[in-house]
């Protein structure tokens, strides 16, 4: 009976380590699969069929070879662990049985791909239905598990997704299929047409600086698909201070070719044509009129999507003026308009020959306003303020100071004395004016003495 027992056992060994082992693999059609063997196998002969014929091999030198049969032709692959790798999957390989095999081995292996489909929703607009459904061909008992992930990494349980897309919805999602044994993926790529986000922090300029407001679409987004959403139309409106009418810069023309027109520019230009995508406006330098917000707007049948990008200006004043005398008092003030907040600081830059050091003002921010009693002639030339935000300069101001050195005693002795010699002469003039028209007069009442003079001649008499 023991005898009978342990021949029954090695025959369940044998018919277990001599059986074929099935693995199931989930693909998409187009996609790629690569089929791995448990194990390696060094120095053995390995074969790939399909359906009973060649498909792959490897000898014991390392030579390999595949099939040159026109449906296989370029499409595999035979790795150094002996994977097999199916490029440009075909409706007819889930259909097909692969299995590998060791020369001289104790068992071979079955592979067979199942179908996994993912429905690839047409570009969206926030606001519009999102529906995405992954559906995986099952064999036997299903004991499949399906999620997915977006494009952020984060977890979604249900199968079938029906939400409102929002711009966090682009990008790329992936729907997970975990069997028994292993784990497969099938992406899909869902795009949302939106603007790509505007800056975090206001934009900073000053008329020392050049001035870039902007606004783009993503890459992947093409005018074609854009329009095919209904857009109606394209514009940017720049408002100075809250609360205030807004003014309309450019409208784009939606007829082709796609051209901007201008309507109050107010000296900026577009930085490409309209069929890069690139919305953004920009001018060469800044101005203190630029302090506002601008709005970027793409106006669809049922959704506008706007990004608003707010500007501040950096700027110098200078009391009483630019143009000063040594020993004048000079007050200089470097702002934003507005009181600053506190992650922002300001460092001032004085001409070299100045009195007043930057190392003097400190190591950390500087004052907004300096106050210099009585200005030098090292005070003239080129001062220049800072805006920093960590360790990051967002911008800088500049302004010009010319400082003329003061009158002295001997120069205001000169030239009070010229002014009274200039004084004299006119005087004098005057007086020879004067008595050069009495002379004349006199001269002519002794050439007339009588109201009828005869003519000169002899008369009788």
């Amino acid at each position: 009976m023991k005898n009978l027992i342990q021949s029954v056992l090695l025959l369940a060994m044998l018919m277990s380590t001599t059986g074929a082992e099935e693995f199931i693999y989930y693909a998409q059609v187009g996609e790629k699969v690569t089929l791995k063997p448990p194990g390696v196998h060094p120095q053995k002969y390995v074969y790939w069929y399909f359906n009973g014929r060649d498909l792959a091999w490897r000898n014991t030198m390392g030579k390999t070879w595949t099939s040159q049969e026109p449906r296989w032709k370029d499409r595999l692959s035979l790795l150094s662990d002996d994977s097999l790798i199916i490029n440009n999957l075909e409706q007819e390989d889930f259909t097909t049985i692969f299995k590998f095999e060791v020369y001289g081995g104790p068992s071979e292996y079955t592979y067979k791909l199942l179908k996994l489909t993912v429905n690839s929703p047409s570009p969206l607009l926030p606001g519009d239905s999102l529906s995405l459904s992954c559906n995986a061909v099952t064999q036997g008992p299903n004991n499949l598990k399906i999620h997915w992930l977006n494009p952020q990494g984060v977890k979604m349980r249900p199968e079938q997704l029906h939400a409102r897309a929002t711009s966090q919805d682009n990008g790329q999602w992936t729907c997970v299929v975990t069997n028994a044994r292993q784990t497969h993926v099938a992406n899909v790529f869902v795009t949302v047409i939106d603007l790509s986000p505007a800056p975090l922090s206001p934009q900073y300029t000053s008329k020392s600086r050049p001035l870039t407001v902007p606004c783009s679409l993503p890459p992947y987004i093409s005018w074609d698909q854009i329009k095919a959403k209904g857009m109606q139309e394209v514009h940017w409106q720049f408002i100075p201070e809250p609360g205030s009418s807004p003014q309309r810069l450019f409208s784009l023309s939606l007829e082709d070719p796609l051209t901007w027109k201008p309507e109050l520019t107010r000296g900026l230009r577009l930085v490409q044509d309209p069929t890069k995508i690139n919305l953004s406006l920009t001018r060469d330098q800044g101005s203190e009129e630029d302090r506002g917000d601008y709005v970027c707007t793409l106006e669809f049948k049922n959704v506008a999507l706007t990004r608003t990008v707010h500007v501040k200006v950096l700027q110098i004043t200078s009391s009483p003026g630019t143009e000063l005398i040594s020993g004048q008092q000079l007050n200089l003030t470097c702002s934003l308009g507005h009181p600053l907040p506190s992650d922002l600081r300001l460092k001032w830059f004085p001409p070299k020959k100045s009195s007043l050091s930057s190392s003097s003002l400190g190591s950390g921010g500087h004052p907004t306003h300096l106050t210099i009693p009585e200005v030098g002639r090292g005070d003239g030339g080129k001062w220049r303020c800072e805006l920093w935000q960590n360790d990051t300069r967002l911008t800088s101001a500049e302004i010009t100071l010319k400082i003329e050195p003061k009158l002295s005693v001997w120069m205001l002795v000169v030239i009070c004395s010229v002014t009274v010699i200039v004084i004299l002469i006119l005087i004098l003039v005057f007086i020879l004016y004067q008595h050069r028209q009495r002379k004349m007069r006199h001269l002519g009442r002794r050439l007339c003495q009588c109201k009828t003079p005869k003519p000169k001649g002899f008369y009788r008499t």
